[in-house]
């Protein structure tokens, strides 16, 4: 599967990923994810968002076990984040089948659209809509950058638009939803354990900076007459560096767009894009309103007017307590449970910046061998936990390195993974 999946969207210049929502590449990962559920017998479904779904059993009878994740993919992205979760999910059920099990409950493997929200700029798209958390209005509004909107890049694709909105008669008949996916950080690597419980995502959000001055000529226009957003912009991207450090969170520009865009040209206007992220609400809101007045401060000393712009925001997710404690009870009483975690049972975690048991109503005694980690990432899982238990796992990431063509994972630990993904789903949905 892997192999077949790798040269999709792949760029032969940074090696990189570039699997677009509603894009040539992103209709490939969908015609090989059909492929995978038909070669399996699975009853294939589209629902009305876009999102992909393969199913075991009766969709309509209730309680149904979900897992899979996405395979779409940032700019020039690795191969891991999301596609390791799709890819996992049907080998999990092709393991369950090795082993006999038999399904109690339905039991499906879905890919949700435009997760990481490379085209349109809004993250997790499909579960979003899915889940009410976007409106129609609003996504009938998004634009790519060359200003096609979301309606008319699905109509392209082949698909109605007109459908787009809540689901919630879906989201009822769903009982637990596990995503499974590689670790953006070295959490795991540290502790030495290939697999781990995600305990909370940060709370976190994009904003957009307009920083609207006076186009000039670079080789004729006296520095004491200019009014140069690109200057305040540059204050800016310190600044967020400096609010982040203060409060131990994160903040990054990772995205700018010039007018008019010239070498000999004062700009008229820098818009850049903040993403931030803290480990509670307070140390978000203090690093967001830091960054915007210290703009605002440089911005009048250099003429320039800003406008700051609330893209998205997802609250920090607590995952279900009594899910997640399942989870761990079943990866750390069953067979493999030393190999997951990785480490002499009751090795403290904190030695390793590892906290087990992490979050309030965490059970300890369940909990102590195994990692249990916070994440400053945005996922599905982390969007529809809001409407249905939801938990993830997580396979070790040696490098750390994620958003990038470096992001690895080893063939064991995804091995390992799919182990562990299979002992779940066995536990919540088999005999």
């Amino acid at each position: 599967m892997w192999r077949d999946l790798a040269p999709i969207g792949r760029d032969e210049g940074t090696h990189g990923y570039r699997r677009y929502a509603w894009t040539a590449a992103d209709s490939d990962c969908r015609a090989w994810f059909r492929d995978q559920a038909e070669a399996r017998g699975l009853t294939y479904e589209l629902d009305r968002n876009g999102n992909q779904w393969a199913w075991l059993g009766d969709p309509l009878a209730g309680d149904a076990v979900v897992t899979g994740s996405h395979l779409d993919s940032v700019p020039d992205g690795g191969a891991f984040d999301g596609p390791l979760g799709v890819v996992s999910s049907f080998a999990a059920l092709d393991e369950l089948r090795r082993r006999g099990a038999r399904f109690t409950k339905p039991f499906a493997i879905t890919n949700f659209g435009d997760e990481e929200g490379a085209r349109f700029g809004l993250a997790c798209v499909g579960s979003r809509l899915t889940a009410g958390q976007l409106t129609v209005e609003k996504a009938h509004a998004l634009r790519d950058g060359d200003g096609v909107s979301l309606p008319r890049a699905m109509e392209a694709a082949g698909y109605d638009p007109a459908t787009i909105g809540p689901d919630p008669e879906r989201l009822a008949r769903i009982g637990a939803f596990i995503e499974l996916h590689v670790e953006q950080g070295r959490a795991l690597d540290l502790s030495g354990a290939p697999v781990g419980i995600a305990s909370a995502i940060w709370p976190h959000g994009r904003w957009r900076f307009d920083f609207l001055g006076e186009a000039n000529h670079a080789g004729t226009t006296r520095l004491a007459d200019r009014r140069d957003p690109m200057l305040t912009y540059a204050e800016t991207v310190l600044a967020a560096r400096r609010e982040a450090e203060i409060v131990g969170a994160l903040a990054t520009f990772g995205k700018i767009s010039v007018e008019p865009n010239g070498v000999n040209a004062i700009p008229s206007l820098v818009r850049g894009w903040l993403d931030s992220r803290a480990a509670d609400q307070a140390s978000l809101d203090m690093v967001v309103a830091g960054v915007e007045a210290a703009a605002r401060e440089r911005a009048e000393l250099d003429g320039v007017e800003v406008r700051v712009i609330q893209e998205s925001f997802t609250p920090v997710v607590e995952f279900e307590h009594a899910l997640r404690d399942e989870l761990a009870r079943i990866l750390t009483t069953g067979p493999r449970a030393a190999a997951y975690a990785g480490k002499p049972a009751g090795e403290p975690g904190e030695r390793t910046g590892v906290r087990t048991g992490e979050g309030a109503g965490a059970s300890g005694a369940a909990l102590t061998s195994l990692p249990v980690l916070g994440t400053g990432a945005g996922h599905d899982a982390g969007i529809l936990s809001g409407s249905i238990p939801t938990a993830m796992l997580f396979v070790r990431n040696p490098t750390g390195v994620s958003h990038s063509p470096a992001e690895f994972a080893a063939e064991d630990d995804c091995v390992a993974g799919v182990l562990a993904l299979a002992d779940v789903l066995e536990g919540l949905a088999c005999v």
